[in-house]
């Protein structure tokens, strides 16, 4: 083909007519000038109509808020990640055992530095508090409120932290100095949860401890399906900040917020006192500061992908699938049928039947 073409006169390629010496141009049809679609009848109607926009996709190797590409999806495309996800066949049991390790170290280490009262500072840390007040009321506002700022203050400087000392590092450090305010905080509930002022006492009605425990019960799969990574967690696996989108998430964005306000509920409506009452009102208002916060950390993270999630996700539970903006799928029930599901049920179940040795260990500390 090569030596033909070579061999082939100009002129007779193409076809070049000896009287006007150009080619025959008019014998191929003339091509009508490109007219741009008409699109505004399909966007205009409400069921065709496709709203699209721009994905940023994060480079590995970049560092936060840099785009490698833009690419347009449609909002109908998951963006998210699948929650609650668990490959029996993907994990290494290297990993596990470090996760014992570090697990079983945090532990030694809390004790032997915070909850011993001959070696830790748990003991002094509750009693400064209790000291500006003899309210116990305050005293439990007043440990709420120094846990949700150390909690909330340390993940809003997550991005930065960890460009500055690294994930796992950051992470350690946020655990390290969480755990303990969180642990004076539960145990100083559980020494003082019958104190302050009875307004009601209603424990004997018929079906109240079946409300109060079935409510309890399922506040418990309302957590946070970051929870569910629990090599995150233990920094193992380097933790990351998520998108997620299925499970839980298509009921409530903000699933632990509202896991939390059913669990206060239900035990405010059981202890029915001024200090059930300051302890609710305490986590309700973190928890509600979360929903913010969480969702401005999201947007900066994953722009324009978390706003096309938040569209179609709501915080107030159910209400995005009740007014058409989450379609749930079909085998929906499926997202839940998972092992991290199954664990959070045994671990319920366990707490609820622990209760007393909780009870037993925290009255032990005279926080």
């Amino acid at each position: 083909m090569a030596s033909l073409l070579l061999s082939t006169s100009p002129s007779h390629l193409y076809n070049i007519s000896p009287r006007h010496g150009i080619p025959f141009l008019h014998s191929i049809p003339a091509l009508k000038p490109f007219k741009r679609p008409n699109f505004s009848p399909v966007l205009s109607h409400p069921k065709l109509a496709t709203h699209v926009v721009y994905h940023r996709t994060i480079a590995k190797s970049s560092s936060i808020g840099s785009r490698e590409t833009e690419d347009p999806i449609s909002d109908e495309s998951p963006l998210g990640e699948d929650s609650a996800a668990f490959q029996l066949s993907a994990q290494k049991l290297s990993s596990w055992v470090y996760f014992t390790v570090i697990l079983g170290s945090v532990l030694f280490a809390l004790n032997v530095l915070w909850i011993d009262p001959s070696t830790g500072f748990g003991t002094a840390f509750v009693d400064s508090i209790s000291s500006i007040s003899g309210s116990p009321e305050v005293t439990m506002l007043l440990l709420m409120a120094i846990f949700a700022t150390v909690h909330s203050g340390l993940a809003s400087l997550r991005d930065p932290g960890e460009k500055l000392i690294g994930k796992r590092a950051f992470r350690v450090l946020f655990s390290g100095i969480s755990l303990p305010l969180a642990t004076s905080t539960v145990v100083y509930f559980i020494n003082h949860r019958y104190d302050g002022t009875q307004l009601w006492q209603i424990q004997t009605v018929p079906g109240l401890h079946e409300l109060v425990w079935l409510s309890s019960f399922v506040s418990f799969f309302f957590l946070y399906p970051s929870t569910f990574n629990l090599l995150e967690v233990a920094a193992v696996d380097e933790p990351k900040m998520h998108l997620w989108e299925t499970g839980i998430m298509r009921i409530t964005r903000h699933p632990q917020m509202v896991g939390q306000v059913i669990w206060c509920l239900a035990h405010t409506l059981w202890i029915g006192n001024t200090v059930a009452i300051s302890a609710s009102v305490g986590l309700i208002l973190h928890h509600l500061f979360g929903v913010w916060n969480g969702d401005r950390r999201l947007a900066i993270r994953y722009g324009k992908s978390f706003e096309v999630i938040k569209k179609r996700t709501s915080v107030i539970p159910f209400a995005a699938i009740l007014d058409g903006r989450q379609e749930l799928p079909t085998d929906y029930y499926k997202e839940f049928l998972r092992l991290p599901y199954v664990a959070i049920t045994i671990l319920t179940l366990g707490a609820y039947f622990a209760h007393p040795l909780m009870q037993s260990s925290s009255y032990n500390l005279h926080w």
